[in-house]
C-alpha cells in the first residue's frame, strides 16, 4: 500500500470512529459513561478553566475547526462557525449554536475564502495528526484567520507523546487512533512561536498569529 493509499484509510477509519462517537463524545468531557471511573485528579477543574479559557478571548469571527459537538465552540464570542467532517458532530453543534453556523467539511481543505476569519481554533485535533497534515492544517488556518488557537492534550509522565491508541466506544466497537500529548513547548514551537494560554495536567493551548 502506497502512503497516499495509506493516509486515505488511516483518515477514514478516524472519521468513521468519530462519527460513531458523536453521541457519547461529550462523556469524556463530562466524566460519565465509560470515564467514570477513571483516575483523572483536577480533570474536571481544568474542564472549567478551558470554558473559562474560551470564552475569555476576544470577540472575533471565529473558525472552530473539527469542532465536534461544539462542547467549547458555544463558548465563543463574536460569529462561530464549526467546521467537522462528521454529519453527527455537526447536528449536534448546530444545536448548541443557535446563534452561529455547523458545517461539513474537510479540515485540510477549508471550504473558505482567505481572510474569512479572524480566528482559527481547533481543540483536539491537531494532535491527530501526523507531520504532513499539519503542515495542511497550518498552512490553511494561515490562509483563512490572521489568528490560531489550539487547544490539545498535554504531555504528562507515564503517557506516551505519541501512539496509536485502541478506543472502544459504547456499543463495543474497537477503533484505532493516533495521538499525540504535547507539551506547551513542543506545541508552541511547532506553530511558530507564540503564546502559551494553558499548560496544565490534562490541556495545553496555544494562540499564535496564524499568518507569517
Amino acid at each position: 500500500m502506497s502512503e497516499p493509499e495509506r493516509a486515505f484509510a488511516r483518515n477514514a477509519a478516524t472519521h468513521a470512529y468519530y462519527e460513531r462517537r458523536a453521541a457519547e463524545y461529550d462523556e469524556w468531557y463530562a466524566g460519565t459513561g465509560r470515564f467514570a471511573e477513571r483516575d483523572r485528579p483536577g480533570w474536571a477543574e481544568e474542564v472549567r478553566a478551558l470554558e473559562a479559557l474560551v470564552a475569555a478571548l476576544p470577540p472575533r469571527r471565529t473558525l472552530d475547526v473539527a469542532c465536534g459537538t461544539g462542547f467549547l465552540t458555544r463558548h465563543l464570542r463574536g460569529l462561530a462557525v464549526g467546521l467537522d467532517q462528521s454529519a453527527a458532530m455537526v447536528e449536534v453543534a448546530q444545536a448548541r449554536l443557535p446563534e452561529g453556523l455547523a458545517l461539513r467539511g474537510d479540515a485540510l481543505a477549508l471550504p473558505f475564502a482567505a481572510g474569512s476569519f479572524e480566528r482559527v481554533l481547533t481543540a483536539h485535533f491537531y494532535g491527530h495528526l501526523p507531520p504532513e497534515e499539519r503542515a495542511a492544517f497550518l498552512a490553511e488556518a494561515r490562509r483563512v484567520a490572521a489568528e490560531l488557537v489550539v487547544v490539545d492534550s498535554a504531555l504528562r509522565p507515564g503517557v506516551e507523546a505519541e501512539a496509536w491508541q485502541e478506543r472502544v466506544l459504547n456499543d463495543g466497537s474497537r477503533h484505532r487512533v493516533f495521538k499525540r500529548h504535547l507539551a506547551p513547548d513542543v506545541l508552541r514551537d511547532e506553530l511558530g512561536g507564540g503564546e502559551v494560554l494553558l499548560a496544565g495536567t490534562w490541556f495545553v493551548a496555544v494562540r499564535t498569529p496564524a499568518r507569517t
